[in-house]
């Protein structure tokens, strides 16, 4: 059985069902309790009515906006770094008025006396902080313009968030102001698994992220969201757009999220032309081959150059640098008829036509689904970079590990571009709520997977039971912050959330009603930023359904499930009077039950029982209408549920 997700899931050996006769013996149900599960629940509600009952922003829902202009230089050396110069143009949208703003410095993670330095396990992780110690922010100076006046400010740096103390209130409804800062950082071979350098036989690849001081959000939830970066939690930021500068030495090529705009000064004639022709072709066309790379005529510039990009309303952008890069590109065919294009820029050691020569056609493919089956892509450009980092995602730029062939690179270009959706469109609290953007990802890239190339990498085999199989004795259910979850179980992030998501899809309410309900998620909450609540109100009001009984056990605790036959008595003795057929739910989760039934006289057939049955009792009798001995019967006999005993779920006849 292949792994779900590099590093992330854990494989598990398939639990094989058991024969069993059915008894008359009535089962434990001690652990379930009905109002446990049915009982009624209210979901948490925002101040001034921002959000709606029905999961959508409503008339008076506000947020932030963060406008970045910045320029860059790598500087390459025994401490190879980032020197820049930021100014963000701040609005204000919310009724409040603000004494101070809040920054996030989430290169200050990599200071030997960081928070997430200090939480590190002496054991090391997959975010290993601890090895770099010239790591961190450098602000050399905070300047503020409000109002027409100017005037420096002191911060208050905090591990890795940055506090600018204000002389005079800032405005709400619309008012703006403007933040310049001067900083550098040296860049860290191995940034928590999120950015760095690797170096390779013809140069460094420098994947830059996390390389500006960013606004923290000031939401209608909690204010100012000021949790620090500590490693496994990710990102939460504000939209808006950004027009960077990226100034790099001049046998460097650079790629990053939004759209190149000075092309004709970083580029050669060659270059240019080949572009335009991948802007044309659903083929992958070569920019910069192999055997160009660190040519003369490739790179003919002197000094250092400056590459100009920019992208609009986006939460963040990144990019990567390197001499070593082997560069293609193809179109993509947005639903709407637009056109973009996908890009892949690796070095030579990741090159090969089972390796990174498909990169960009996975990319592109990638790309294409998701538009189609859920929301369009909303910028023109994306590419995926191969180096250090296993796989992270940011607005249309991604980073790939080097070494990755075949499904296991499709495995994570699907991922990680799948995040342009779940978290950088919809845009969900990271750093609290990790399991709405890896959770939802997962769930999406199955469906990719599917329908790529008829199925190329499509996952089989995959039953409940071995998906959670992992994860079935941890104590932290899926509403745990990421800081706060076992080490060894956040891939439930992944794994039990997109169940979760399969088991309402094929389950509980069809295809149809929750493929309509989601993209009328992803709609009204695109570019904004939802809290789980607004998904629980948003998916039971255009289902139809109240799934009440599925969120809070499935996101607010560790339930199990375990549905049984117990017991099968014939009306008068006689099987053609028709089946007294008994079920038990043995543990504290409730489930639709899909009961597959066979009769000694060869019919068989799947009747589907609604969750309601659990409603008053652990407990359900039915009559089925027989007309001959049931031979067997099945629970679940697709797999679909993670049933923790499957023994009890098959009774075959003596």
């Amino acid at each position: 059985m292949n792994c779900l997700k590099l590093n992330y899931l854990l494989c598990a050996v398939a639990l094989i069902p058991l024969t069993q006769k059915a008894s008359a013996q009535s089962a434990d149900t001690a652990k379930y309790n009905h109002q446990d599960v049915f009982g009624p629940i209210t979901w948490p509600v925002t101040s001034g009515g921002t959000r709606s009952a029905a999961g959508k922003p409503s008339p008076t829902y506000w947020q932030n906006r963060a406008d970045y202009h910045i320029k860059a230089a790598l500087n390459e050396g025994k401490d190879t770094t980032i020197t820049g110069e930021v100014a963000i143009t701040y609005t204000n949208n919310s009724p409040d008025k603000l004494d101070y703003l809040w920054l996030q410095l989430d290169q200050n993670l990599f200071k030997p006396d960081s928070r997430g330095a200090a939480v590190t396990p002496i054991s090391g992780d997959r975010f290993d902080v601890r090895g770099f110690n010239r790591g961190g922010y450098h602000i050399a100076s905070v300047t503020v313009t409000y109002k027409g006046e100017t005037y420096k400010v002191d911060p208050v740096i905090t591990d890795a968030r940055m506090q600018l103390r204000l002389n005079t209130p800032m405005d709400g409804k619309g008012e703006k102001i403007e933040v310049k800062i001067n900083y550098d950082f040296a860049i860290p071979f191995y940034g928590a698994d999120r950015m760095g350098r690797k170096k390779f036989k013809q140069g460094y690849v420098y994947e830059i992220a996390q390389w500006y001081p960013r606004m923290c959000v000031y939401d209608d939830v909690e204010g100012w969201n000021t949790l620090p970066y500590m490693g496994l939690g990710e990102f939460y930021c504000e939209y808006g757009d950004f027009d960077y500068y990226i100034t790099a030495p001049a046998g460097k090529i650079v790629v990053g999220s939004g759209d190149l705009q000075n092309a004709d000064e970083v580029l050669t004639a060659t270059q240019q032309k080949r572009l335009q022709e991948a802007r044309n072709s659903d083929k992958t066309v070569t920019i910069i081959s192999a055997g160009e790379v660190g040519k003369g005529a490739t790179r003919p510039f002197k000094g250092t150059l400056t590459w100009h990009f920019k992208m609009q309303n986006t939460r963040d952008v990144a990019w990567a640098a390197s001499d070593a890069f082997i560069w293609d590109a193809a179109r993509v065919n947005l639903p709407s008829g637009r056109k973009g294009i996908a890009q892949s820029a690796y070095p030579v050691e990741s090159s090969g036509n089972d390796a990174w020569g498909r990169s960009t056609e996975y990319l592109k493919n990638s790309m294409e689904i998701y538009s189609k089956l859920y929301f369009e892509y909303p910028w023109n450009s994306a590419v995926n970079v191969s180096g250090v980092a296993l796989g992270m995602e940011y607005p249309g730029a991604i980073f790939c590990l080097s070494n990755l062939k075949k499904g296991q690179l499709w495995g994570d270009v699907t991922h990680e571009i799948g995040h342009n959706w779940f978290p950088m469109i919809v845009g969900s609290n990271e750093r609290k709520y990790m399991w709405m953007d890896e959770g939802f990802n997962t769930f999406i890239n199955e469906y990719a997977s599917k329908e790529f190339n008829n199925g190329e990498y499509a996952e089989r085999g995959n039953t409940a039971q071995n998906i959670l199989a992992g994860y079935r004795n941890s104590k932290d259910p899926l509403m745990t912050a990421p800081e706060a979850i076992g080490l060894n179980d956040y891939g439930q992030y992944y794994v039990k959330t997109a169940l979760g998501l399969d088991i309402l899809r094929n389950v509980v309410v069809g295809p149809e009603r929750f493929d309509y309900a989601l993209r009328e998620y992803v709609k009204n909450w695109a570019f904004k930023h939802p809290l789980p609540y607004d998904l629980f109100r948003a998916m039971n009001d255009a289902t139809g359904e109240d799934l009440n009984w599925f969120w809070k056990p499935w996101f607010f605790t560790t339930w199990k499930l375990d549905q049984a036959i117990t017991a099968v008595d014939y009306v008068n003795d006689n099987p053609a009077n028709g089946a007294i057929i008994t079920l038990t739910n043995n543990e504290k989760m409730a489930m639709p039950v899909d009961l597959k039934i066979t009769q000694a006289n060869g019919k068989t057939e799947t009747i589907h029982l609604p969750v309601n049955i659990w409603q008053r009792d652990g407990v359900w009798k039915f009559k089925y209408p027989s007309t001959s001995a049931i031979k067997t019967m099945e629970i679940d006999p697709d797999h679909q549920l993670p049933d923790v005993d499957l023994r009890n779920n098959i009774y075959r006849a003596e």
